[in-house]
């Protein structure tokens, strides 16, 4: 795993720790502008990247980490080298457990602004609590696993401000997720049922289509390498055949296409063909069952200190 930290003069660096290394870190939730306003791998290794609008990101991350004792951070846009197929593939499939490790999780609400006349002022309370849960941030894809997986999350609004944790807005996260509070609290995700664990991501968007299904690898507790230029009925495909092997007698094929073609809203079989009908509300019977959600750690190793 790479991890960002500050120099004295105030430059970012890149650390990169085995499995059995790895010292405590924040990590960054967020949404991302334009691929060119995000700093990038090649951006922290060059030392360049200072104009870009996601470089305030990075910087906060490291203020609000050294404010809770930690001196590494981790922020998506530059631990992960992209122009690397393999290093990228194998990142979507930690990504989970990378924030489930996480000491700390920042989520920023660029969106979010907090109302005057102030903070406490009963209408600007309310109003604020409004503005979180009409933020963009509840629409993506991944962030549905950066609000799941770590134990701490902590929100921020545009301006930096804090608005609350998961705990405190647990409230107005339920009534714009629809997330069950035992999940949000920490409940194993394995206790609960695959249609109910496809609604939470229902209605969620990914800049690459195939992401909305990979976001979901930590949330089924499979492993899967990606794969893109096929669609998202193909990835949903692959994804249905990697969760329905563990369940053995508990719950058939059947059953398990059911819940996804209801998710979907088309019919995939086992090569991903199927009309396209994404989001119907057609009622099916379900199953339950339980998933193992311990996750398949992926090769990493140590190379110390880049810069």
């Amino acid at each position: 795993m790479r991890l960002l930290w500050a120099e004295a003069d105030g430059n970012f660096r890149l650390a990169e720790f085995s499995d059995e290394k790895i010292p405590p870190y924040a990590i960054l939730s967020h949404t991302w502008g334009a691929d060119d306003e995000e700093v990038s791998f090649r951006d922290i290794v060059d030392g360049r990247g200072k104009n870009k609008p996601g470089y305030k990101k990075i910087r906060f991350c490291a203020q609000q980490a050294r404010k809770d004792g930690l001196k590494f951070f981790w922020v998506d846009s530059c631990c992960i080298d992209k122009s690397s197929s393999t290093e990228l593939s194998e990142a979507i499939t930690s990504m989970f457990r990378w924030y489930q490790r996480a000491t700390k999780c920042y989520a920023y609400l660029s969106d979010v602004s907090i109302p005057k006349p102030g903070i406490n002022d009963p209408s600007s309370c309310q109003a604020r609590k409004q503005r979180i849960k009409s933020s963009k941030w509840f629409e993506r894809s991944w962030t549905l696993q950066e609000l799941l997986a770590p134990t701490s999350v902590e929100f921020f609004a545009g301006e930096w401000e804090p608005l609350g944790n998961k705990r405190t807005l647990e409230k107005e996260i339920h009534d714009r997720t629809k997330i069950t509070v035992r999940a949000l609290r920490g409940m194993p995700l394995s206790r609960f049922s695959v249609r109910e664990r496809l609604l939470w991501a229902r209605g969620r968007q990914a800049k690459r289509e195939e992401d909305k299904a990979y976001s979901l690898l930590g949330i089924f507790g499979v492993h899967m390498p990606p794969v893109y230029g096929k669609g998202w009925k193909h990835a949903f495909a692959r994804l249905r055949k990697e969760i329905n092997p563990p369940m053995g007698a508990q719950f058939s094929s059947h059953d398990c296409s059911r819940q996804f073609n209801t998710f979907t809203g088309t019919q995939i079989n086992n090569t991903g063909s199927g009309n396209i009908l994404f989001g119907s509300d057609k009622q099916v019977g379900y199953a339950k069952f339980g998933i193992d959600t311990t996750f398949v750690p992926s090769r990493s190793f140590f190379l110390g200190e880049a810069g």
